[in-house]
């Protein structure tokens, strides 16, 4: 155990043979031995004389915090020359303003022209401030720092590698983190012809090759090079077409353009792939990342050893299937050429992928069998977990069904015109429903998600994430049910409009291609929902936290239809996000038959009840308090409170609801209205489960999922939901001029009918 900041915790196990660099970014949690090198840029002040305090502020405590975790961290910094040039300004203004006060008999300034200073000079007064503020900030994290000096000869003497490295392995022993800088004050210029001429050779001329240089001879598992720049591009930073590399390989160098090097410092861009790629030969993971933008710099570090998608990655093992990045691209592509298939084309797609899902039933519950089994291994599963998981021959009929029900709609999907305006003579304007875009649909253990989600296929393209809730899988139902809908899709060659995603680690950068995706739709937990909100960089998400539906017992409630609707809400599926999770009952119910008959019931059903303030207080002995009336229970439990008036359950619903469903049980049909009208809820149900709210059960033919939210698609989302509308205007060489107060054309505006829909 460790202390960081006075507060004790448990550094983590690392290690790992040195001899092979990470392959994949998931891997760089396990990094033992760091190098984080800064460069100039990120170090020094947009004026170049003096340092950038909050970014060096903020780089030493999260060096520190991996240390803390039980880290080894060097770290390798410019600086020293942007410092003693500070300090050197600062004592030629002095000395010149007090020789000009003495001179002229005046304190009043005249401007003074400062000389041009030597970079060794500068160097030489800028080490020592240097270091001691860093010093000073890593005091902060109980954290102890040893500056080290280094030259190019000191690594062409053996006994002096020898001694560094026996130093600095001695400083990591004892929980010191290294601060190396070349000493600029003496440093000679690199010996020639000795540059990257062969794995067990580098010149150290510049800060980026110190960093390789140390990383492999202190056989470092990762180098991370901060920058003024995200990483590397494929054309220039800046212009229009460039793009982020997010993985660079040995080799790729053709595919990169270098530009100009920083404002300051001694290396560009090249230097810095060739510093890598000789770190990467050696054995040692790179990443470079930016270190000056203020978004990112403050958590940059952390973010690369957590293996998030930032700056670019060097890696010598390729993937052996698309990135996410190419997949989005195909997906785009593939999903423009589905939308402008023929209305025929695209039923013909779910007819056929509604086929498969029936001849090949057997394979899909053999591969859903897989996951079942493999989940058991992992522990004892919840019953609302595992019927979640399980697929079954009902559950694929019913699937079949939705999606012929759907292909027999689709002359009423795409392309409807929805409105049509004459503004003038011969120019006409119609709105027409197109696809939204491509979708990311992210869902957790539901693997009778994906053809439902895919029944829409014929609209929009897809990408699909399985969660692996609590480390369970559902990869061989996934792999099996997106391979039926590439085969259905490749009928009309729209194979690509479907991408299945299925690596945990990659659902951060799926939210963060606002160019590529353009509704992300989660099904699953409150949790993943709103992790996915909170992830989603520029791109909509559509769905709902959480699913806390009520149902209100009327005094004038049916006895008949009460314990049915009840039981119906909270049992036939107390996972769903649409189950009954607090029963609110009216206050003269209570010691009656009515309300013994719905206790018993849920006490039949093993369903544990949750005692809300007021109900508690009319109870002797009652069951456990509700530590919160907003709780989604996702199980056999739910919450019983008391209401004095249909007034008083609207209002405790807006407080405590989610806005997904509410039900009032009543025969009292104004009671009813009111609760109707008033209840602010995307669903709200007369004497009705609260399981209706679905987009089979609503006849939408598929449900893709369910919004709470007032902009756009609310409730069950089916078709409708996903579909957009784009203005077509048919002209003949009208312009703006023609309709001015001295044009010769007015302006119509009249509505035209609508063409007719086919009703076969």
């Amino acid at each position: 155990i460790r202390c960081w900041s006075n507060i004790p915790f448990i550094t983590m196990p690392l290690s790992r043979a040195h001899g092979k660099s990470f392959a994949h970014r998931s891997e760089l949690k396990h990094a033992k031995r760091i190098v984080v090198k800064l460069g100039s840029a990120v170090v020094t002040r947009g004026d170049e004389c003096g340092l950038a305090l909050g970014r060096l502020a903020s780089i030493v405590e999260q060096v520190s915090m991996l240390q803390n975790q039980g880290r080894e961290m060097m770290i390798v910094t410019s600086g020293a020359v942007a410092f003693g040039k500070q300090r050197l300004r600062h004592e030629i203004l002095l000395s010149q303003s007090v020789r000009q006060a003495l001179h002229s008999g005046q304190s009043q300034l005249k401007d003074m022209a400062i000389p041009v200073l030597e970079a060794r000079a500068c160097a030489a007064a800028g080490q020592s401030g240097l270091m001691a503020l860093y010093e000073a900030m890593f005091t902060q994290y109980s954290i102890c720092a040893a500056q080290i000096l280094v030259t190019n000869l000191d690594f062409h003497d053996e006994q002096k590698r020898r001694n560094l490295n026996g130093t600095l392995h001695e400083l990591l022993r004892m929980n010191i983190v290294p601060i190396i800088n070349t000493n600029d004050a003496v440093v000679p210029p690199p010996e020639p012809n000795s540059d990257l001429q062969g794995v067990n050779v580098i010149s150290v001329k510049d800060n980026d090759s110190l960093a390789a240089r140390l990383a492999v001879e202190m056989k470092t598992d990762l180098l991370i090079v901060l920058s003024d720049v995200e990483g590397l591009f494929d054309s220039p930073p800046g212009s229009d077409d460039a793009k982020l590399i997010d993985i660079f390989y040995p080799g790729d160098q053709q595919s990169v353009t270098f530009g100009t090097k920083s404002r300051v410092g001694m290396g560009g861009m090249e230097a810095k792939v060739k510093a890598a790629l000789w770190a990467l030969q050696g054995g040692t993971s790179v990443v470079i990342a930016n270190g000056t933008h203020p978004k990112i710099s403050g958590h940059v570090i952390t973010d690369i050893v957590e293996g998030k998608k930032v700056g670019t990655f060097f890696s010598e093992v390729k993937p052996a299937g698309p990135t996410v990045e190419q997949q989005g691209e195909m997906a785009r592509a593939g999903g423009r050429t589905l939308a402008a298939l023929q209305p025929e084309q695209r039923a013909e797609i779910i007819y056929r992928l509604a086929d498969l899902l029936t001849d090949q039933r057997e394979e899909i519950l053999l591969a859903n069998k897989k996951d079942l089994e493999e989940a058991e291994n992992k522990g004892r599963l919840a019953l609302p977990l595992l019927k979640r998981l399980s697929l079954s021959t009902s559950k694929l009929n019913s699937l079949a069904i939705g999606l012929r029900q759907i292909a027999a709609s689709s002359q009423d999907s795409v392309g409807r015109v929805i409105r049509r305006t004459r503004i003038a003579k011969d120019l006409d304007l119609e709105q027409v429903t197109v696809p939204i875009g491509v979708l990311l649909v992210i869902f957790e253990s539901r693997p009778d998600c994906l053809p439902q989600v895919c029944k829409e296929g014929r609209l929009h393209c897809w990408e699909f994430f399985d969660d692996k809730r609590k480390g369970i899988s559902v990869a061989h139902s996934n792999q099996i049910l997106h391979h039926l809908t590439q085969e259905a899709l490749s009928i009309h060659g729209v194979k690509d409009a479907v991408q299945l995603v299925n690596t945990r680690e990659e659902v951060e950068d799926l939210c963060r291609l606002d160019k590529l995706i353009d509704l992300i739709i989660p099904r699953g937990s409150s949790q993943l929902v709103r992790n996915i909100q909170k992830a989603a960089k520029g791109i909509p998400v559509m769905g709902h936290s959480e699913g806390i539906c009520h149902v209100y017992v009327d005094t004038d409630a049916s006895v008949e239809k009460v314990t049915r609707i009840i039981r119906d809400s909270k049992c036939e599926y107390p996972a769903a996000c649409n189950a009954l999770e607090t029963l609110l009952i009216h206050r003269d119910l209570l010691r009656t038959p009515l309300f013994d008959q719905i206790i018993d019931m849920l006490r039949v059903e093993q369903v544990k009840i949750h005692a809300g303030p007021k109900f508690a207080s009319y109870l002797t002995f009652s069951p456990s308090e509700v530590k919160s009336l907003r709780t989604e229970y996702g199980d056999l439990e739910c919450c019983i409170e008391v209401v004095d008036s249909v007034q008083e359950a609207v209002e405790h619903i807006h407080k405590y609801g989610s806005s997904h469903t509410d039900v009032i049980i009543t025969e009292n049909e104004e009671t009813a209205e009111f609760f109707l009208q008033h209840v602010d809820s995307a669903c709200v149900f007369w004497n009705a489960s609260t399981r209706f709210s679905d987009g089979y059960r609503f006849g939408l033919g598929a449900e893709v999922g369910i919004s709470t939210s007032r902009i756009h698609a609310r409730g069950p989302v089916g078709i409708e939901g996903l579909l957009t509308t784009k203005w077509l205007l048919r002209g003949d060489n009208h312009v703006v001029s023609d309709f001015s107060e001295h044009g010769s054309m007015k302006y119509l505006h009249e509505s035209l009918p609508l063409p007719q829909r086919n009703t076969n």
